[in-house]
């Protein structure tokens, strides 16, 4: 009798009254809930619109074999429409040639061009010229920036570590200061227990 005096004791309404409003939402949405579609069910001999029974003395040959893996065809369906392809060929092709003709000097058929219809070799040796000169120019320029980047970082790059190794010295100045303290408050503690 003890046992069950102190469970119910240790029972606390809160407790209960959760379980009990959990049930009764429990029974609400269950009861209350909305309703399924209740439908009655075909009646024998009828049958539900839109739908076609299958009848297995019939034929239905879904794709006709071709020959591929399996029988069909190995092309993707989607595929098969070729005039789009070739409509985007042709785009591509005359893309390119305004890309040539737009360039002139710059493609390789125009020197070709060029070579071939007699253009002095002064002139030549001057477009390539112009090419390397410009060539060269923008490497200049590119190892210029990379090497002001690369002394921007290096500068960051120190300033970092001298902030780093100061703030480094600092808290071990303080980890060695706390740990003096300790240990002095650990000897002074055993002083006064060996007195005590």
């Amino acid at each position: 009798m003890k046992k069950a005096m102190t469970w119910l004791k240790n029972i606390r309404p809160l407790k209960v009254l959760t379980v009990f409003l959990a049930g009764i939402f429990l029974f609400l949405t269950q009861a209350c809930g909305a309703p399924g579609i209740a439908t009655q069910p075909p009646q024998p001999g009828t049958q539900a619109p839109n739908t076609e029974r299958y009848d297995s003395t019939k034929d239905y040959p879904l794709n006709s074999p071709a020959g591929g893996m399996n029988n069909f065809s190995d092309v993707d369906p989607r595929a098969r429409d070729e005039k789009a392809a070739n409509d985007r060929a042709d785009a591509l092709a005359k893309n390119a040639q305004r890309n040539i003709d737009q360039k002139s000097v710059d493609s390789a058929g125009q020197y070709g061009e060029n070579y071939k219809q007699g253009t002095p070799l002064g002139e030549r040796v001057k477009n390539l010229g112009e090419d390397i000169g410009s060539s060269a120019e923008e490497v200049r320029k590119g190892v210029v920036k990379g090497t002001q980047r690369g002394i921007e970082n290096l500068k960051g790059n120190t300033q970092n570590a001298a902030e780093d190794v100061t703030t480094n010295v600092q808290r071990g100045a303080e980890d060695a200061g706390k740990n003096v303290r300790r240990t002095a408050d650990d000897a002074g503690n055993a002083v006064k227990r060996a007195v005590d």
